[in-house]
C-alpha cells in the first residue's frame, strides 16, 4: 500500500485520481493549489506525487524545483502541456515521469505502478556503490562503515551522481540540479564542491569515485560502480 498526494487544482480530475487510487489499494491525499501541495509534500512522507503544472499561487516546476532540495521522492507530472522541449525541462528539474492531458487512467496506473516499483528497491534508504553508502532519507553518507561529514550541496552531488551512474553531468547542468537555480555565468562553485568531496573520500579510501571526463563534466568513476543489488 502506497501513499500517494495529488496536486491538481481541477477538482473534477483531482476527485477522479484519489477515487481510482483508493479503489487500487492505495492512501490518497489531495491539494487543490501550489502553497498547500508544496507544504503537504515537505511535511508529510508520501511513496509517490502526482503534480499538476498549472497551479494557483506556485506553480507545479516551481513545486518540483522547491522540492527536489529537500526529498527523492517520486514525482510524475500531469500537463496539457506535451511540447518535448515542457517534458525535457520537467525531467531535468528532477520529475520521474511525465503524463500529458487529457489521459487515459490505465496509462495513469501503468505509469504509477512502473514508478513505484523502480524505487522500492529503496525502501531500506540506502543506495551502495562499492564501499560508498547513502541514506536518502536522512542525507547522510558512509564509506567503509564510516560517516562522512558532507554538506548539503556535496550530499545532493554525490546522490545525483550515484543515482545515475553513467550520466555524464556538465559543470552547468550539475550546477542548475544541484543549486536550483540557473547558471548564469561561469564560476569555480562546482570545481570546488567537487574538490572537497574528493578530498573527504580519499581519507577513507583510494578509490576514485568522482571521474573528471575532460571537456564534458563529471560522473561517477566507471570502476567504481557495483552490481550491488541496491543500485539502479
Amino acid at each position: 500500500m502506497s501513499r500517494i498526494l495529488i496536486i491538481e487544482d481541477d477538482m473534477t480530475i483531482n476527485g477522479l485520481l484519489r477515487n481510482i487510487m483508493e479503489r487500487n489499494g492505495h492512501i490518497a491525499h489531495s491539494a487543490c493549489n501550489g502553497a498547500d501541495g508544496l507544504a503537504m509534500s515537505l511535511h508529510e512522507n508520501y511513496n509517490l506525487i502526482l503534480l499538476d503544472l498549472m497551479l494557483p499561487g506556485k506553480s507545479g516546476g516551481e513545486i518540483l524545483r522547491e522540492f527536489r532540495k529537500a526529498s527523492a521522492t517520486p514525482v510524475i507530472i500531469l500537463s496539457a502541456k506535451g511540447e518535448i522541449h515542457d517534458r525535457i525541462e520537467l525531467l531535468r528539474l528532477g520529475a520521474d515521469d511525465y503524463i500529458t492531458k487529457p489521459f487515459d487512467i490505465d496509462e495513469v496506473l501503468l505509469r504509477i505502478q512502473a514508478v513505484l516499483r523502480r524505487t522500492a528497491h529503496q525502501e531500506n534508504n540506502e543506495i551502495v556503490f562499492h564501499e560508498l553508502t547513502i541514506r536518502p532519507d536522512s542525507k547522510r553518507v558512509f564509506i567503509n562503515n564510516a560517516e562522512l561529514a558532507c554538506t548539503a550541496t556535496e550530499y545532493a552531488i554525490l546522490e545525483l551522481l550515484m543515482k545515475n551512474p553513467a550520466r555524464i553531468f556538465s559543470k552547468r547542468t550539475l550546477y542548475e540540479l544541484v543549486m536550483g537555480e540557473d547558471y548564469l555565468q561561469e564560476d569555480n562553485t562546482m570545481n570546488v564542491h567537487i574538490s572537497n568531496l574528493r578530498r573527504k573520500i580519499a581519507k577513507h579510501t583510494n578509490q576514485k569515485y568522482i571521474e573528471t571526463v575532460y571537456g564534458m563534466g563529471y560522473r561517477l568513476a566507471m570502476m567504481a560502480v557495483s552490481h550491488n543489488n541496491n543500485v539502479t
